[in-house]
């Protein structure tokens, strides 16, 4: 079992990485249609928003007044490697499909690894594994849903 600031880490990265970059692609291909703009747009959130994750991890441990140092670092330095690293890996789908099938790919590859990391954690935790799952992948449906609609919304203000 790893350490609770890998833990923590790994699993706010996974999770936050997961969820932001599925709203993040989904709105952006309601709003532009452009597989040049959802790239871009992961990247630029792999990099900023691992780093502002990480930071708020950074002192969110700090705030608590109970972990060492080095705890700190380790929940960081995991934070952002997982936010980074998992949120790269949904420009594969868009290097091998049309951007409308690539962003059905990344929905259901991200809902893949929520349900898998749900049921890791209800295991850990005695929890039933249907309910853990369901309550995580209802987050991840409904920021999808909203940010499609506001994808389009802006694609309509705009034109």
């Amino acid at each position: 079992m790893p350490r609770h600031s890998i833990k923590t880490g790994l699993s706010f990265g996974l999770t936050s990485a997961t969820i932001t970059t599925l709203g993040l692609m989904v709105g952006l291909h309601a709003g532009t249609n452009s597989k040049l703009v959802v790239i871009g747009g992961i990247l630029i959130i792999a990099i900023a928003d691992a780093f502002s994750d990480a930071l708020g991890i950074h002192i969110s441990e700090e705030s608590e007044n109970k972990h060492t140092t080095p705890e700190i670092w380790e929940a960081t330095i995991a934070t952002f490697l997982a936010k980074f690293i998992f949120a790269s890996t949904f420009i594969v789908p868009l290097l091998f499909f049309p951007l409308g099938t690539a962003i059905i790919v990344s929905v259901l590859y991200g809902m893949t690894l929520l349900s898998i990391f749900s049921l890791y954690l209800a295991r850990g935790q005695g929890e039933r594994p249907w309910k853990v799952i369901g309550e995580h992948l209802l987050i991840a449906v409904v920021v999808v849903i909203i940010t499609h609609y506001v994808g389009h919304a802006v694609r309509k203000f705009c034109s």
